[in-house]
């Protein structure tokens, strides 16, 4: 990881105008703790990628704080876990499997579950760009494909191989694609 790309996370947030920022800042919107939660866990990455015995002390030192902010959020997110570019819109349980990998530009919007099964230690790989209503769950080995729409409620438990589809209820099943 790059350092350029631990403040990628929740990029809606520096769209949103320097007044109402500030505003957001001093009530301590969990926009602005989302972010920051999102930097600590981009510079515990950044620090543990490093061998120096020094920067695996860092790396310690953020995951700390990250996780210390997360147990206020509801998150946890490990490190590694997902690319840069993710975005969660809202404070509630985020929980992310440690052998789960989440691409780039993917959105949460809470209380979603990334995991394994509980029967193996097989965890879910999502591509790019995919998006997770409320209360969307992702469970087992399964891989989801690139553009993909969760429905809120979701669970997954088989993979989809489709790019663009969106899958809907329990167990999940798909119901839209791409125009061709």
């Amino acid at each position: 990881m790059k350092k350029n790309m631990i403040y990628k996370d929740n990029n809606f947030f520096n769209e949103i105008p320097l007044k109402r920022r500030i505003k957001l800042h001093i009530v301590n919107d969990h926009w602005v703790l989302i972010k920051r939660y999102f930097i600590l866990l981009r510079k515990a990455e950044y620090y543990n990628q490093k061998k120096t015995f020094v920067n695996r002390i860092m790396s310690l030192w953020f995951t700390r704080r990250k996780n210390r902010l997360g147990i206020k959020l509801g998150f946890y997110i490990p490190i590694n876990a997902t690319d840069p570019g993710i975005t969660v819109w809202h404070n509630g349980t985020v929980v992310i499997n440690g052998d789960a990998h989440i691409g780039t530009g993917c959105i949460f919007h809470g209380n979603n579950c990334i995991g394994n099964n509980g029967k193996d230690l097989k965890a879910p790989i999502i591509g790019n760009n995919v998006e997770l209503g409320v209360g969307a769950s992702i469970i087992g080995g399964v891989k989801i494909a690139n553009n993909v729409k969760i429905g809120a409620g979701a669970v997954v438990l088989s993979s989809c191989e489709e790019e663009g589809v969106t899958l809907v209820g329990i167990p999940a099943r798909k119901i839209g694609g791409e125009k061709k």
